[in-house]
């Protein structure tokens, strides 16, 4: 299952990018972040808490060591809900390092929807880890839960294959029926068609589940300031653009 110590790792491996230095390995950030999510269990059940934030996850670390997997980063503006930056993964299993470590890259810098996230923007970012499970061929194209199934469809239209996948947060986020979600996910893989068609055209569906976590940079640099490791000038940073 996705834990937080993945989504740590995403920022590690994006801000050693920027740094231009080697990235701390995948066993050591949960080697951080498991300690401190001990130390802070026991301030928690003495009474106390020492003000720096863990993450938040749908499940919990389950020592896996491959999966198909996907990275997000969203952006928080100055008012307003925050946005995607980029969302790229695979539905091959990966080596969760080697997974994890490409894919926090390739989404961050390589997703053609958005131009690519820079330095300054790592303090307004969050990004999530979501480790994909319990692939199965749908019986038909409405035959899966909002809120419980990601989809992957494909389909042939006008001689050319098609196909995209929506993890299984989106069409719950979005506020989407079943119906506008396979539109949606219908007109993200290239389909022109009308809208009320969109039944017309034979869809091969697949369901899948999964488990995320998310944290902020925020959280990240918390993390590594518990342990005296934290070596970058947070006022740097801090100098975004304005929105």
């Amino acid at each position: 299952m996705a834990s937080p110590a993945h989504a740590f790792y995403c920022f590690e491996v994006l801000s050693a990018n920027f740094e231009k230095r080697h990235s701390r390995p995948l066993a050591k950030i949960e080697e951080i972040y498991h300690k401190h999510k001990a130390s802070s269990a026991a301030a928690a059940t003495n009474g106390h808490t020492n003000g720096h934030a863990n993450g938040h996850a749908n499940g919990h670390a389950s020592g896996i060591h491959s999966a198909p997997l996907f990275v997000t980063w969203n952006r928080f503006p100055k008012s307003g809900p925050k946005y995607l930056r980029g969302c790229i993964g695979t539905f091959e299993a990966q080596l969760l390092d080697y997974g994890l470590k490409t894919y926090a890259l390739t989404s961050a810098l390589e997703d053609t929807r958005f131009n690519p996230i820079t330095l300054k923007e790592l303090p307004k970012l969050e990004c999530a880890v979501t480790i994909l499970t319990d692939f199965e061929p749908a019986e038909g194209p409405m035959a899966w839960e909002i809120g419980t199934h990601g989809l992957r469809i494909n389909f042939v239209y006008h001689g050319r294959r098609m196909g995209a996948t929506y993890l299984p947060d989106v069409a719950k986020e979005q506020g989407w029926t079943k119906e506008e979600t396979l539109v949606s996910l219908m007109r993200k893989a290239g389909w022109t068609g009308k809208k009320d068609d969109w039944n017309k055209v034979q869809l091969d569906v697949v369901t899948y589940r999964g488990t995320k976590a998310s944290v902020t940079w925020e959280e990240y640099r918390g993390l590594l300031a518990v342990e005296g490791e934290e070596e970058e000038d947070e006022d740097d940073l801090d100098e975004g653009e304005e929105e």
